[in-house]
C-alpha cells in the first residue's frame, strides 16, 4: 500500500528544511488544525500558570486558536492572553521587548507563541534567543512556521524549540489548502501525549489489525489523526523534489542578496526623501532593514489607498497580496526570483504610481 507512506516519506527531505530529526515532525492535516492538537498537550493552566504569550498582531489562525484554548480550559482571554507589540511609532517589535515581558510575566506564563516571521511586517524573530528565555522562566516556546518554513534557515532541534506548526503552500509552493507539518522536540517524546487520538498515530505494524487496542505512535507522530491525502501530498512530494537541488543556505544566500537590490531600488525610487518622489506619494518599508531580522518578504506601505494599486499590479503579471488598508507584500522568493524579476516590478511599479499621483479618477482608469 503505498499510499499509506505517503505522509512518512516527505519527513526526511522536510526535516532539513526545517532542522530537526526526522522523528521530530509529522505531515499531516492543516496548520491550524496541528496548533490546535499542540496546544491541547501543552496548554495546561493553573491560577497561577494560565497566560498565553502571542505577538500584538498575530495571523487570525493563532489568534483565535489561542483565544478558543483558553476558554475551552475554562479562563478567560482577556486575563489570559498577554501580547508583545512595537513601540510607539514603530513598526517591529524588538528583541528586547519580548524578553522584558517574559522576565516580568514569565512567572505566569504557560505558553510562549509567535510567528517565527511575523506575517504582516515580515520579521523575522530570534527565535533561539526567545526560547532560551522562555525556558528560563518555566514556559513551552512554540512558533508559527508559515511565513518562515522554506523562507530562511531553521534549527528546531537545535535551537530546543518546544512544537512548532506550518503549512506547506508558501515558499513550499504545494497549494493553497495543502498539508501542514508539525514539529516536537525530542526530549518531549516521553512526556507529551496527544489528548485527541485517531487511527493514523496507531503504529503501523499493527494498525491495520483493527483491534481497537491503541498502540501509540511515539513523539509527533502520535499526534496524527487520519490518513492523509495522497492527492495533497503528490504536489508536495514535487516541491520537495527541487528543494532537494540546494539548500536552505544556498537559498538564503541568494535571498538577502535579492531582498537587499528590490529594498535598494523601493527607497531609492520610492522612499520618502527620494528626489524622485519630491511632492509625490511615497512607499515605506516596514520590515527590518537588518537581513538578520526579516526573510524574502518586504512588507509595502503606501501613502495613498492600495486597492487600485493591488489590482492593476496583478493585470500586469506580479503576484503579490494586499493587507488592508495601506500594505502590499512583495517577496521575491530565491528559489524562482531573480534580479531581473526585481527590477521589472519596480519599472511596473514606477508606472502605477504615476498614475496613481496623476489622474485622481484612478477607478476608472485601473478597473
Amino acid at each position: 500500500m503505498p499510499w499509506a507512506f505517503c505522509d512518512e516519506v516527505l519527513a526526511t527531505d522536510m526535516s532539513n528544511i526545517v532542522g530537526c530529526k526526522e522523528e521530530e515532525l509529522a505531515i499531516m492535516n492543516g496548520l491550524t488544525v496541528n496548533l490546535h492538537l499542540l496546544l491541547m498537550s501543552f496548554y495546561r493552566p493553573t491560577e497561577k500558570r494560565h497566560k498565553i504569550l502571542i505577538e500584538s498582531k498575530a495571523f487570525p489562525s493563532d489568534h483565535y486558536t489561542v483565544e478558543s484554548q483558553i476558554r475551552l480550559n475554562g479562563y478567560d482571554p482577556a486575563r489570559s492572553i498577554i501580547f508583545v507589540e512595537p513601540r510607539k511609532g514603530e513598526y517591529d517589535i524588538r528583541t528586547e521587548d519580548v524578553l522584558s515581558v517574559i522576565e516580568k510575566e514569565g512567572d505566569g506564563i504557560a505558553v510562549i507563541l509567535l510567528g517565527a516571521l511575523q506575517y504582516y511586517t515580515g520579521q523575522f524573530f530570534n527565535m533561539p534567543v526567545i526560547t532560551k528565555a522562555g525556558h528560563a522562566k518555566g514556559c513551552y516556546v512554540g512558533f508559527d512556521l508559515a511565513h518562515a518554513v522554506g523562507n530562511v534557515e531553521l534549527h528546531l532541534h537545535d535551537w530546543d524549540v518546544d512544537f512548532a506548526v506550518w503549512c506547506t503552500y508558501k515558499y513550499l509552493n504545494s497549494g493553497a489548502g495543502s498539508l501542514g507539518g508539525a514539529f516536537l522536540h525530542s526530549k518531549l517524546a516521553d512526556t507529551m501525549e496527544p489528548k485527541l487520538v485517531g487511527w493514523w498515530g496507531h503504529k503501523f505494524k499493527s494498525r491495520f489489525d483493527m483491534n481497537n487496542e491503541l498502540e501509540l505512535s511515539p513523539g509527533i507522530s502520535g499526534y496524527r489523526l487520519s490518513n492523509p491525502s495522497i492527492f495533497a501530498a503528490c504536489p508536495l512530494r514535487a516541491s520537495l523534489d527541487v528543494f532537494c537541488k540546494t539548500s536552505m543556505s544556498e537559498l538564503r544566500a541568494k535571498s538577502v542578496v535579492l531582498t537587499g537590490y528590490l529594498e535598494y531600488l523601493v527607497g531609492h525610487y520610492f522612499g520618502k526623501d527620494s528626489p524622485h518622489r519630491k511632492n509625490k506619494e511615497f512607499i515605506t518599508i516596514l520590515t527590518p532593514s537588518n537581513p538578520e531580522e526579516r526573510g524574502a518578504q518586504l512588507s509595502l506601505y503606501f501613502s495613498i489607498p492600495i486597492n487600485r494599486i493591488h489590482s492593476e499590479m496583478g493585470k500586469r503579471g506580479i503576484v503579490c497580496d494586499e493587507r488592508k488598508p495601506n500594505v502590499i507584500r512583495i517577496a521575491p522568493a530565491p528559489m524562482y526570483c531573480n534580479y531581473l524579476d526585481v527590477w521589472r516590478f519596480i519599472d511596473a511599479l514606477l508606472t502605477i504610481m504615476d498614475i496613481a499621483e496623476n489622474q485622481p479618477d484612478l477607478d476608472s482608469e485601473l478597473d
